[in-house]
């Protein structure tokens, strides 16, 4: 890997020096390094790649930052088969699992080929309005239907593979990958799914009849969302970061996409372990 992009969070503390660090190493190490514009710009220096160019110029993506940052980054390299090495310069950070102080061990282990690479399982949803295709986008995390801002519940109908599932009354509905289930699905009481099981977990928000629990799903199946209700405001959202309005009778399909998002990380860290260091297991 000689091509590297860098995406940063501008906002993290210290992230200059991180950058100006980490281009010094990777050009001492032969390597070609491209920034978008947000992140040469931490730097003071200009750019001429926005950031969905990037991942058609390189071989391996570091992303500086939190999960939200690197959930960004996996939609645009959709399709592009380009890996993301997460470097937590963020918050919690279950996805950007590799700190600072293990960023430089890592990449010597990754040119010497000695990494493990995940694949994530990606959704790709798609909207319909009277059966015209109106929004579709990528998550790695999840898809939401959920109500405005007013505290009304909103009604939706639920079918996996044409079959009439539920109809549900309440918040709204989270449909998440294994990767997502450690996010906005297990605040809502969902499962968590290790990241290698090919599963979907449509779980309930707030719902009205109690007994309405969340489900684990096979990944090879179409389920379609469909808003019954004609409450404004309804909206369904992407990884919690691209969302868009739906109208009543509006449709969102929800399925595997045909590529998987490559997450490479050290084969010094194991899933367990970020369990346990995140979600604090064991701590008295």
């Amino acid at each position: 890997m000689k091509k590297i992009g860098i995406i940063a969070k501008p906002q993290s503390t210290g992230i200059r020096k991180v950058i100006e660090g980490l281009t010094l190493w990777l050009t001492e190490h032969g390597c070609e390094v491209f920034m978008d514009t947000d992140t040469a710009a931490i730097l003071e220096a200009r750019s001429p790649y926005k950031k969905p160019n990037i991942p058609s110029l390189v071989e391996m993506i570091i992303v500086l930052g939190g999960d939200g940052t690197l959930l960004s980054v996996a939609r645009l390299v959709e399709g592009k088969n380009v890996p993301i090495l997460g470097v937590n310069a963020g918050g919690l950070g279950f996805l950007s699992e590799v700190t600072l102080e293990e960023l430089y061990q890592t990449l010597e282990k990754v040119f010497n080929n000695e990494f493990s690479m995940e694949e994530r399982l990606l959704l790709k949803a798609q909207i319909f309005r009277q059966g015209e295709l109106v929004a579709q986008s990528f998550a790695l995390n999840d898809v939401v239907v959920s109500k405005g801002t007013l505290a009304k519940m909103i009604k939706l109908e639920i079918y996996v593979n044409s079959q009439f599932v539920t109809a549900l009354r309440g918040d709204g509905v989270i449909l998440a990958t294994p990767t997502g289930s450690t996010a906005y699905s297990l605040s809502a009481g969902g499962p968590i799914l290790h990241p290698s099981v090919d599963a979907l977990i449509l779980t309930p928000i707030c719902p009205h009849t109690l007994t309405n629990r969340p489900i684990v799903i096979p990944d090879r199946v179409k389920i379609e969302v469909i808003l019954k209700s004609k409450d404004e405001g309804v909206m369904a959202t992407f990884d919690g970061q691209v969302g868009f309005t739906l109208r009543q009778e509006d449709v969102v399909e929800i399925g595997a996409s045909e590529t998987k998002t490559k997450l490479i990380h050290s084969p010094a860290i194991n899933y367990y372990e970020v369990l346990r260091r995140k979600l604090k297991w064991g701590e008295e």
